[in-house]
């Protein structure tokens, strides 16, 4: 038991700080690395009716149906033809495995907690629901993604349940 804890702090400290990061336009976000999975390249995506427009489909990975939100439509952002750049980051929010389309992924970065500051406050500003903070990495920033708000509970359990509805009949 205390070495299943030694492990898990072990794992959780050796994360800590560290982001994968990736691009959308000219803006780069970045992940905490505890909420990723995989990360796949582009590969076909069977729509699913009913589905918000950011929730593209869904995809087999390796017999798991996972669905794919795009980030782009998420955020508001013009649509973009995906190319062999972009890829697919596979998270896990609240045990339930979702692919991420983004634009292309970059680097794993280490960002002191010293250097990640809160995003500004604009009151009604939609595009700061879905930011965690803003880390600052030498003369550029990377926007910090609060995982757990890409979803809302209600999204996550609507899109759950039309999934398996929608797979299994």
């Amino acid at each position: 038991m205390a070495e299943m804890i030694a492990e898990d702090y072990l794992e959780e400290d050796t994360q800590k700080n560290k982001f994968l990061t990736f691009s959308l336009g000219n803006e780069i976000y970045g992940i905490e690395i505890k909420y990723v999975t995989e990360i796949i390249g582009i590969q076909p995506v069977t729509e699913v009716p009913e589905l918000p427009n950011y929730v593209r489909g869904i995809v087999n990975l390796r017999g798991k149906i996972i669905p794919v939100i795009d980030v782009r439509l998420r955020f508001k952002k013009p649509f973009m033809e995906y190319s062999d750049r972009t890829c697919i980051i596979v998270i896990d929010i609240q045990e339930i495995s979702i692919g991420l389309i983004v634009d292309s992924v970059c680097e794993v970065l280490v960002i002191p907690e010293d250097e990640i500051v809160p995003p500004p406050s604009v009151n009604g500003g939609a595009s700061n629901k879905y930011i965690k903070g803003i880390g600052k990495v030498d003369n550029s920033i990377k926007l910090i993604l609060d995982c757990d708000k890409l979803l809302k509970e209600e999204e996550l359990s609507n899109l759950t349940s039309t999934l398996s509805e929608g797979v299994i009949s």
